[in-house]
């Protein structure tokens, strides 16, 4: 089976008391995984070795970085380097978030370095790809999230390509309360699934985890994540939110 992956991406939230207390509340809860469930936590560069810490030993529980460099080293000042989020055991990179796509003019080729870098240092990109709403209300939003993913992704081998987790975000959907229907977020997720499954094979599409990334709350959770190929969720607001991200860990398939 698949893995069922709830990660939370807390952005540029929370000082580091507060990070630290969210996580706390979180963890106190001893909410137990099976073998195939998985908790992600992608802090802010300043807490990922609090967040270590604190997860170290705890199964199936990782902490995440929420960029890295598309450089491996060098004369970069205030990048941060696949190496360097290694050497502290950072397991796991959201790589390509609408945001930063948007805000920081983040391009398919500087990704595919990055997600490269990534698994050079056992390092788990999770992939972000997505359109925006003038895309979807033309009805392009297939061929946009394809061309995405050949960009930045269809150059791995089929040995590579397992070790990546994608998130789809509707970037529509993200922060804006709006949310893709089951239907719309499985169409999507399926479509991707199909891609993979037409680039490498069945088997290789039916193993990588396909996140849902846009407005995942409590309340919608458990809907969103039985959709037959919806994995899990990449989840920003409600991750910040001890109780919100409980209930939606227990919500995992």
């Amino acid at each position: 089976m698949r893995k069922q992956i709830a990660a939370a991406n807390w952005k540029m939230n929370l000082t580091y008391q507060q990070g630290e207390e969210l996580l706390d509340s979180i963890l106190k809860e001893e909410i137990s995984l099976e073998k195939d469930q998985q908790v992600v936590f992608a802090v802010p560069f300043p807490y990922l070795i609090m967040a270590a810490e604190k997860l170290k030993g705890r199964k199936n529980y990782f902490g995440s970085a929420q960029n890295c460099s598309d450089k491996k080293s060098g004369a970069y000042t205030g990048e941060v380097s696949a190496e360097m989020l290694h050497s502290i055991h950072i397991t796991h990179c959201v790589l390509g978030h609408s945001e930063r796509r948007e805000y920081f003019s983040e391009f398919n080729q500087a990704l595919a370095h990055k997600a490269e870098l990534c698994l050079e240092y056992n390092i788990t990109p999770i992939f972000c790809c997505g359109e925006p709403l003038s895309i979807r209300e033309v009805g392009a939003e297939e061929g946009f999230v394809e061309a995405q993913l050949k960009e930045s992704l269809f150059h791995f081998s089929e040995d590579q390509i397992r070790k990546i987790v994608i998130a789809y975000e509707p970037i529509w959907a993200i922060g804006t309360g709006m949310t893709a229907t089951t239907a719309q977020a499985q169409e999507m997720h399926a479509h991707i699934r199909f891609l993979l499954a037409s680039k490498y094979s069945k088997n290789t599409a039916d193993i990588i985890p396909i996140l849902y990334g846009g407005s995942v709350k409590a309340g919608n959770a458990k809907e969103l994540f039985s959709c037959p190929d919806v994995d899990g969720g990449l989840v920003g607001g409600a991750s910040l939110v001890a109780a919100d991200f409980c209930s939606i860990i227990r919500a995992l398939k």
